[in-house]
Formats: structure tokens, sequence, C-alpha cells
């Protein structure tokens, strides 16, 4: 059964367990895409009142574009685990050269996806920001709830690539991708914080 075939329990319960997969990844990826639905959540509360007419084409807009984060985010959560099967097995092949090899492929596969779910949850930033704008006032707690938990599922995700970058025999390789999770977290964390604050200012 694919990961996100399961019940909200069910998948709570694999991922407690002592089973390698689901884990960080596959977990930070499922709370960027409901971070990314709660956003969408705003749009539908805000399409088709009349108050909001203006920014009606802005709102739908912005849905379209959550959406297609929100289908790309839960088939994050599947791949995530399939690419972390290799290197889980790797790790229990005999110390030696061909280990080595089989290991530095299967730690540079584990990280191509959480990057993938990081570049997500950036996209998700940007268009949470446009719910936080433009979107109904009544769900104005849910455009912040929706920045906090795209947050966590970007620097989430980060964490994957660190730990697995940490392991590379080939560092030039390591180091960029680890400056490419810096500069995500660097800005995008930042502007999901923005959102954060402007929300709670607004409505306290």
């Amino acid at each position: 059964m694919k990961l996100t075939d399961m019940k909200c329990t069910e998948f709570i319960t694999e991922l407690k367990g002592p089973a390698p997969v689901p884990g960080g990844g596959g977990a930070s990826a499922l709370v960027g895409a409901i971070g990314m639905s709660l956003g969408n959540m705003v749009g539908s509360l805000t399409v088709g009142k009349k108050k909001y007419q203006d920014v009606s084409d802005k709102i739908k807009s912005l849905m379209e574009k959550a959406e297609n984060i929100i289908e790309e985010l839960i088939s994050l959560v599947d791949k995530d685990a399939e690419a972390f099967e290799p290197l889980s097995k790797a790790y229990g092949l005999p110390k030696g050269e061909e280990r080595d090899i089989i290991m530095e492929d299967a730690l540079k596969r584990a990280s191509e996806v959480p990057l993938i779910i990081m570049e997500k949850c950036c996209e998700a930033i940007e268009v949470i920001e446009g719910f936080a704008k433009y979107g109904s006032i009544i769900a104005l707690s849910d455009a912040g709830v929706a920045a906090v938990c795209a947050k966590a599922a970007l620097t989430g995700a980060a964490l994957n690539i660190y730990i697995n970058a940490k392991s590379m025999k080939n560092r030039d390789f390591a180091d960029a991708i680890n400056e490419k999770a810096d500069s995500m977290i660097k800005e995008y964390g930042n502007r999901a914080d923005k959102v954060y604050e402007e929300v709670a200012e607004r409505i306290r």
C-alpha cells in the first residue's frame, strides 16, 4: 500500500514504528501538503464573496498553483520512501570499495527528493503570501498556520539533506546541496516568518 493511501492513523502508526520509512522526509512532504491545503482553504473561503470580487482572479490563480503544489508534495511522500530504500540496504552491506560506491550513489539519490520537497515548499510559501494578502479576513489565521507548516516542512526536509551530505565522499557535491538548502531556508524561512508575524499582528 502506498503511504498516501493510508488513513491518518495508519500513517502515524507507521511513522512512530521502527521501520526506516516513512521518516522525516515523507513527514516533511506531508506537512508541506497540509500547509498548502490550508492556504487553499483561504482561497475557497474568499472566491465568490462580493467583498473580495476585485481580487477574485488573483485568488483563483493562487488556488490553481496551490492544487499543483499539493499534488506534487503528496506524491513526494512515497517518492521519499522509495529513494531512501537503496540507502537503507547499502548500510547493511559489508565494508569495502563496492559498498562505498553503492553508498555514495544511494546518498545522492536519497538527497534528491528532500531537495525537491524544499523547492515545492518555497513555491508554497510564495502562494501563501498571496493568500495572506488577498484572502478573506475570516480565514487569515489559516494563512498563518499554512506559513508555519510550510516553513516546518522546508526546514525538516533540509535536515534530510544535511545528514546525507555529511556521509558523502564527494565533498563538492555535498557542499553544493547544503548551500542550496541553506539558501532556501534563509530566503523562504524568513518569508514564512514574515507572513506569520503579519497575520498575528492583524488578528490580535
